[in-house]
């Protein structure tokens, strides 16, 4: 599980990179701009879900032992 969400994590990473590239700085809130920012925005929310469900596991994990 630890592989996936670390796969999952690096995907989302590289699509907020793609994405930086994607924005016209000069009009960033028209047409494929847009697009990017809410790209970039959901590639965020997605590493920080990620990075909360392995929180949780690791936390599952201590209270089992």
């Amino acid at each position: 599980m630890k592989i996936f969400t670390n796969i999952l994590i690096f995907v989302a990473i590289a699509l907020i990179i793609v994405n930086v590239f994607t924005i016209d700085f000069n009009k960033p809130l028209e047409g494929n701009s847009m697009v990017a920012l809410i790209g970039i925005v959901a590639a965020i929310c997605a590493v920080l879900v990620l990075l909360i469900f392995r929180m949780s596991k690791k936390i599952e994990q201590n209270l089992k032992n």
